[in-house]
């Protein structure tokens, strides 16, 4: 069994694998996690000692400390995904591997199982927009970094002297100054995704994960699948392939 676990910037999910199906998906926000006491090991409660432990950390130091500790009553060491240069036929073209985000790295290997020798744009919206290019040979091409919607507003309202923070309504032609915000946001997340979509060329997928999904799929004029738990469906197939491989710390 895989305990596969992905730190987000905003929210911590966790799943348990047995090479075919999972089992026990659970989330909490970070401040949640952060919360936790000794006597609440949100890992402990569902199954026995999982054989591997496979993490995407992207939330910083802090989290990487609560992850050690709750994971320190299983045998296994936990095992820290980091970009490589190929894994489980995904080949990686970023200038220096080892810097790509372990979420990405994790999604777009998710995406070329699901999408074996297509290619497909992979999208996952949450505190930031990632959407990354894979092509049909399995080539990471690149990709774009974004501020996720929340975060848009956010800069808007601390960076101008009388912006509001709130949200607004989605509206073709925006008449207040609220909706004009939120509309702008929405079509700046949209129009990412889109000119990414065309560049990568006809007949690419377009898989789309993280909690600001669904609302980022009403706008786009593609095709497209959300896929709830991206991270973590590339987590469990980084740690079924890396079964015979020694463990990373």
């Amino acid at each position: 069994m895989i305990l596969a676990i992905d730190a987000g910037n905003s929210r911590v999910k966790w799943g348990w694998h047995d090479g075919k199906s999972w089992s026990g998906i659970a989330n909490v926000s970070l401040i949640e996690f952060a919360a936790s006491s000794d006597h609440i090991n949100p890992f402990s409660a569902t199954h026995d000692n999982p054989s591997r432990i496979i993490i995407s950390n992207v939330a910083g130091d802090g989290a990487q400390q609560l992850l050690v500790n709750w994971t320190s009553i299983f045998e296994s060491e936990p095992e820290w995904v980091r970009g490589e240069r190929e894994l489980c036929g995904v080949r990686n073209l970023y200038d220096r591997p080892e810097q790509l985000g372990p979420d990405r790295w994790a999604a777009l290997i998710a995406a070329r199982a699901l999408e074996p020798g297509r290619a497909c744009l992979v999208v996952n919206a949450g505190t930031c927009t990632t959407v990354d290019m894979l092509t049909g040979q399995g080539e990471f091409a690149g990709g774009l970094i974004l501020p996720g919607v929340d975060l848009m507003r956010f800069v808007l309202h601390e960076h101008t002297g009388r912006l509001p923070l709130q949200e607004g309504k989605f509206v073709a032609a925006p008449r207040n100054t609220v909706d004009a915000i939120e509309t702008g946001c929405r079509h700046a997340q949209a129009g990412a995704v889109e000119r990414m979509f065309r560049a990568l060329g006809p007949g690419c997928a377009c898989l789309v994960s993280g909690g600001g999904g669904p609302a980022l799929m009403e706008r786009l004029d593609q095709p497209c699948r959300y896929v709830e738990n991206l991270v973590l469906e590339g987590l469990g197939r980084i740690g079924a392939h890396s079964r015979d491989r020694a463990p990373t710390s």
